[in-house]
């Protein structure tokens, strides 16, 4: 993907998830703003006059964690502070996407611009030469205990002073080999740059917002198979009508969203009375669902223009912080898994409505009538053991107890470890979405049904990849097929095109970076309204 000269400035105020979207994806190169480099300089004054004065500071004339009263000497200090990085450097397991990689550098850099750290301005400088190289640190994922990510951007620190291994033009090598080819230098520690580059979440921040991304857009496609699940069942639209004048702001907007993404298909209703209660509450289990995918959001991006360094620069002198814990974004995605474990049951329950038969008499398993085969009874069990997974990802972990640093470390969120978790749902809830569209699709050509719309598109993606059932054949590849088509970038920007939700879309960014980059190009000002609207909702709810 070609990169564009035209990139964006970092100045301490929170990013978006466009911001993050682009830089990530690397197509764009982001810059510091002079004024917050200004208020680094004068934070950097600050910290240097306390080392002066012979005042310990922590990380930076003194060891860390159990070392804390360990003081080193002038002398001392450079082998230290280059030490203490590289000793950090002991992540494991497979690594980060480049992509959070690259938004965990940016959002170090945006952190420090708010003038609360005291780093040196070449230290933030060393960031963004590797961003603008692109030159990537490999960050493997297992190394933090959510107070701090100290073995995972270790790993990036490292690689500033020329050892660990980073990607440069796609290839994985040595860190001093991609100096060497990117025509860069090392950096040489200063007392306080060590402690600056390792001591903070900015990879979890950074894992977190594209976590939640997913499960936004993995939203998306489970609500619009959810409602070509209900029109193969032919529900009553009566729920998703009244929602919109007796439900929460969030259930109004779902309950719009299901009207209008399902008003070119005429679907017979197959009831008198009550709906299922899968079909009859899509509108209240999602709107809660995106209530909170939005709160969490916000948190994210909130965390991206804050310093969470320990020590920080206040009120003209260094002292000690509490902020490298991030229990409030732990803890509002830890909410998130639970309300993904409600959409996936919601799911499942329709799945198994659909292999039931018996709505709009439909046969048992989905067996076309004279046909001898086994049908669709057997993939409900993958369905179950999909949401079995789901929710077995919702247990916090957050209040766990862990005591290490001889006892000078008590308090830890398992950030890291929660986002893990979240990313095995989004995948395990994906699979689940291909499953109800194959299932809703051959119960469409049991019926006759000619959906059009968002219906349309959803069937035309199974038959893309599985024909109409009528002899018992394996179903594994086919499945995978229709997930990765229904998860691509490309069919959440048609999603989107035909019917969108843009306050829910435009703050997360969906959709492939063309779209998105289209979108903030052409209407800003429409996409900035949508954004302050949803502010406004979620404003007027917490009164």
């Amino acid at each position: 993907m070609q990169r564009q000269m035209s990139g964006i400035e970092l100045t301490g105020q929170p990013l978006s998830f466009t911001d993050l979207l682009r830089i990530g994806a690397g197509v764009t190169i982001p810059t510091a703003c002079e004024k917050g480099m200004l208020r680094i300089a004068a934070a950097r004054q600050i910290v240097q006059e306390a080392i002066d004065s012979g005042m310990p500071v922590y990380g930076s004339t003194t060891g860390v964690g159990a070392m804390k009263d360990v003081e080193w000497s002038a002398d001392e200090l450079s082998a230290f502070n280059l030490g203490l990085v590289r000793a950090h450097h002991f992540g494991t397991g497979s690594p980060f996407p480049m992509s959070v990689v690259r938004n965990a550098m940016a959002i170090r850099v945006n952190t420090a611009l708010t003038g609360q750290v005291g780093c040196t301005r070449e230290l933030i400088e060393s960031y963004l030469r590797l961003l603008n190289a692109d030159v990537i640190p490999v960050v493997r994922r297992t190394g933090s205990i959510g107070c701090a990510d100290i073995g995972l951007m270790g790993q990036i620190g490292a690689v500033l002073t020329g050892v660990g291994e980073a990607v440069y033009r796609g290839r994985r090598m040595q860190a001093a080999e991609a100096f060497a080819a990117a025509g860069l230098e090392p950096i040489n520690m200063a007392p306080r740059d060590s402690l600056a580059s390792l001591s903070v979440n900015a990879v979890s921040f950074a894992a977190a917002a594209e976590a939640t991304r997913n499960a936004a857009a993995s939203t998306r496609i489970l609500l619009a198979t959810g409602m070509m699940a209900s029109g193969a069942l032919g529900a009553s639209r009566d729920p998703w009508i009244s929602v919109r004048h007796v439900g929460t702001a969030r259930e109004a907007l779902i309950g719009s969203w299901l009207c209008n993404a399902s008003e070119d298909w005429q679907w017979p209703v197959a009831t008198h009375v009550q709906d299922p209660l899968s079909l009859r509450m899509i509108a209240q289990v999602f709107g809660a669902v995106i209530e909170n995918l939005l709160s969490t959001g916000h948190k994210i991006l909130a965390a991206t223009g804050r310093s969470d360094d320990n020590p920080v620069v206040v009120e003209g002198r260094v002292m000690t912080s509490g902020g490298s814990l991030p229990l409030d974004v732990t803890i509002l995605l830890e909410s998130a898994a639970l309300c993904m474990a409600h959409a996936a049951r919601n799911a499942f329950n329709r799945c198994v409505l659909l292999g039931n038969g018996q709505r709009r008499g439909l046969p048992v398993n989905l067996v076309p009538e004279g046909r001898i085969a086994t049908g669709f009874g057997p993939i409900i069990k993958l369905a179950g053991e999909i949401f079995s997974r789901v929710l077995s990802m919702t247990n916090p972990v957050s209040a766990q107890s862990l005591v290490v640093a001889a006892g000078m470390e008590d308090e830890a969120a398992f950030l890291p470890l929660v986002i893990e978790r979240f990313e095995r749902q989004m995948r395990a809830l994906k699979r689940l979405a291909a499953l109800e569209a194959l299932l809703a699709a051959q119960a469409i050509d049991i019926l006759g049904d000619k959906p059009d719309g968002v219906g349309k598109m959803l069937y035309e993606v199974v038959r893309r990849h599985a024909d109409f059932y009528v002899v018992d054949r394996p179903l594994s590849a086919e499945v995978e097929a229709i997930e990765e088509d229904l998860a691509s970038d490309d069919f959440i920007s048609m999603l989107i095109e035909h019917t969108p939700i843009a306050s829910f879309d435009d703050f997360f960014a969906l959709g492939s970076v063309r779209r998105v980059e289209e979108r903030w190009c052409q209407e800003p000002i429409a996409a900035m309204a949508d954004m302050v609207r949803d502010t406004q909702i979620r404003t007027s709810e917490r009164q």
